[in-house]
Order: C-alpha cells, then structure tokens, then sequence
C-alpha cells in the first residue's frame, strides 16, 4: 500500500471539510490537530479550497492533507501545488485517475458499484472510495463487491457518523472512513472551534474503543493463585479457568491471577486495555507520546498486531493493548 494510504489506514478517518472563508483554515488545522486526527480532505466545492490547502500545510506541516472533489486535471496541479498529499474524487473520471497515477499522486476515485471498480483496476488501483456510501447500500454492499474483487479495498464516504463508524471500519477490506459529522459547515462558519476538537478527539475515542478487559495480579505461587481464586468464587461466584500450561488463573473474566514468573509483568501486576485495532491505537497514542515495547507484540497471520506492552510503570502495574 502506498505510504500516504497506509498512515490515512492507520489515521482510521479522514474529516472531509468545506471551507468557504480560507481563513477558517488554520484555526480549523488546530482543532482537528489538538482533537487526534491530524488530517483533513479539502473539498473543491468552493474557490477557498486551494488556498485552504496552503494555509493548512504552511502552519501545520505535519498534517496530513488532501483535496477531495476533484474533478479536472487542473483541480489536481492546483491541489498538489498546495500541498494536498492525496486526491480524493466523488466518482471514476478516467483522465484524473490516469493523471494522478502517472504522477504518483495517491488518488482514490468514487466508486458505487462492480463495473466502476473494474475500471478502477484497470488504471492500477486497488483501493477505492465507496461513494456515497449509506445512500448505496452501505457496509452490506461493500461486502457483497469485496467477495469477486478480493485484492480491492475501500474509504467509505457519505452518511458515516459516530454511530455506524466503528462497523464499518470493523470489516478488514476497508482502510479508514470519511465523515464530516465533526466539521460541520454550521461549525466552521460560527468559529466553533473547541466544539470541532471536543467532537474529533470523541470520534478518534469511538474508533478505538478502549476498554479495561481484565487486570492481572502477580501473586507468588501457583498454590497461593489458587487459593485466592477460591475465595473469589465464595465471595463473587467468579469461575476458575483451568487449561494446560497456564500461567495464571482467570477468576471471571475480569481478574488474572499470574503464578508463572516468566510472564509476569510489573511489580504488581499488569492491565489488559482492549481496543478495537491495536495498529491504530498504537499510531493515534503515538501522536501523544507514547511508546511501546515492541519486543512483546504478537501479530495475526494478515501481520496485524493484536496485542503490546506499552513502555511505562503505572505505579506498580503495567499496561497492554490487546485486540477486541
């Protein structure tokens, strides 16, 4: 996968903006920057979008920026002269496509049914935007184009919101979504631009889902494990797990008792936080900050990872991530 799809891959959403002010720009950068997406498609649907585009990318460098709308050839020069790293259209216009594709510009053209994504692949592209997305059949369409075209992936865009985003994006062939339910015309215009980060960082929070799944506790034997797994089941009525060479008891679901010294973790203990993409969590706290210790990643088979130690003590404990 080309670089820029595989961070907008990782990045999960793509807020599609319209601005009609280029003023609105920069504030607008800060907020989706400060809310955890640093990345915005600029549509072409006003004059300002152009302009729009150089503002972002001159103060907020690191942003990753794209044009959307695009429909000539001339709309593309005018984007990338910018500094929109991608080109995103609402549907299949050869001559764009094949214009982009010569010039190694990642574009993801418009496509609603199986006849545009053939044309899609025979100008060399493998991903594609499903356009306009819930109007079109939705997630149950994309499954159905996925079986015959299994090497095609997808950026839905059209009637995504905080409600159905995490289904979506829960189906492997599709790579991240594009919604403007967070940058609202109504929002950009009135300078709401608290309101645009407080409902960015609660869309990257959705997206990834965190939450506690269990919390392990180093305890000294496997005698004394169990002992203490017997009292939690007289107390709570939490069921011992019992399997060959474990390392630990699970008293429920949510308490892991750990006997085995190769695995334990921490001073303490250590806590599971489950999360809906661990290569995603990874990226998004990685824009915070935080660092992993990747010498403990375990990946799937498709090479995902699905679970890592994050580097840290959280006053004794430490903290996992681990595929839902």
């Amino acid at each position: 996968m080309n670089e820029i799809l595989e961070k907008i891959s990782l990045m999960g959403i793509v807020p599609v903006v319209k601005i009609d002010d280029a003023a609105d720009a920069v504030p607008l950068a800060k907020a989706l920057c400060e809310g955890g997406l640093p990345c915005a498609e600029v549509t072409f649907r006003t004059a300002a979008a152009r302009e729009a585009i150089k503002n972002m990318t001159t103060e907020f460098p690191e942003m990753l920026v794209g044009a959307g709308t695009v429909l000539t050839t001339k709309q593309v020069d005018d984007a990338v002269d910018a500094g929109a790293k991608f080109i995103v259209s609402p549907g299949l216009n050869p001559e764009v496509v094949k214009y982009c594709v010569e010039r190694n510009i990642p574009v993801t053209p418009g496509c609603s049914n199986p006849s545009d994504v053939e044309l899609a692949l025979s100008l060399g592209l493998e991903i594609v935007k499903f356009f306009p997305a819930e109007a079109c059949g939705g997630l149950p369409m994309i499954k159905a184009m996925s079986a015959p075209y299994t090497n095609v992936k997808f950026m839905p865009t059209g009637g995504i919101n905080a409600s159905n985003i995490c289904e979506y994006l829960s189906f492997p062939k599709i790579i991240a979504c594009g919604g403007s339910w967070m940058v609202k015309d109504s929002l950009i215009k009135a300078g709401k631009f608290d309101e645009i980060t407080r409902l960015t960082r609660e869309a990257v929070n959705t997206m990834l889902g965190f939450e506690v799944r269990h919390v392990g506790m180093n305890i000294d034997t496997k005698d004394k494990a169990a002992g203490m797994a017997a009292d939690l089941k007289n107390i709570f009525g939490f069921e011992r797990s019992d399997a060959p060479g474990q390392v630990g008891f699970f008293c429920g679901s949510g308490i892991e008792l750990v006997f085995d010294d190769s695995v334990k973790r921490g001073a303490k203990g250590h806590i599971a936080v489950a999360t809906n993409s661990v290569d995603r969590a990874m990226f998004h706290l990685g824009l915070k900050g935080i660092t992993f210790n990747m010498d403990t990643a375990r990946y799937t088979e498709a090479g995902n990872c699905r679970f890592v130690y994050i580097n840290g003590d959280f006053d004794g404990f430490e903290i996992h991530l681990s595929q839902k």
